[in-house]
């Protein structure tokens, strides 16, 4: 199962991530979306939820699918990265070096701009991403290499 990580937001952002998770479903792979599969206030139980315990349970069940997945993949793109998906990264990296899992974690970065001088990321993003790529098909590619392997 993939764990898609990225900012959610704003429409384009929201667009991109269901164009994208549909890509990825339809070259047959599980994936949970947050926007779609997370703790949406609209849906049973969430919307019987109190701000504050959805906002518990927002995390606690992204969590439970950050450690369930076998790849997670980051949506890196922004002047800088979704705070959200920096900290879901530091829970996958940190997860699979507890467990010593084989969790690929894969960066997409189809943004052109940088927020560092000669670096489009963070060192401490970059040490946690196995690799990055910068578009759907070099995505695709890579996760099928992977499931190859």
């Amino acid at each position: 199962m993939i764990y898609f990580a990225g900012p959610l937001f704003s429409e384009a952002e929201k667009s991109f991530n269901a164009s994208l998770t549909a890509d990825l479903e339809a070259a047959g792979h599980d994936v949970f979306l947050p926007q779609r599969d997370g703790a949406e206030a609209h849906k049973l139980p969430y919307s019987a939820m109190s701000p504050d315990e959805r906002r518990r349970a927002v995390f606690e069940l992204d969590r439970e699918q950050i450690m369930a997945c076998d790849v997670f993949l980051f949506v890196v793109d922004g002047r800088v990265p979704d705070e959200g998906a920096c900290v879901e990264l530091g829970l996958a990296y940190g997860h699979r070096l507890a467990t010593q899992r084989g969790r690929l974690i894969i960066g997409l970065h189809t943004d052109c701009r940088a927020a560092f001088i000669g670096a489009k990321l963070n060192p401490m993003l970059l040490g946690a991403i196995d690799v990055i790529v910068d578009d759907r098909g070099s995505l695709l590619r890579a996760l099928e290499t992977r499931a190859n392997l």
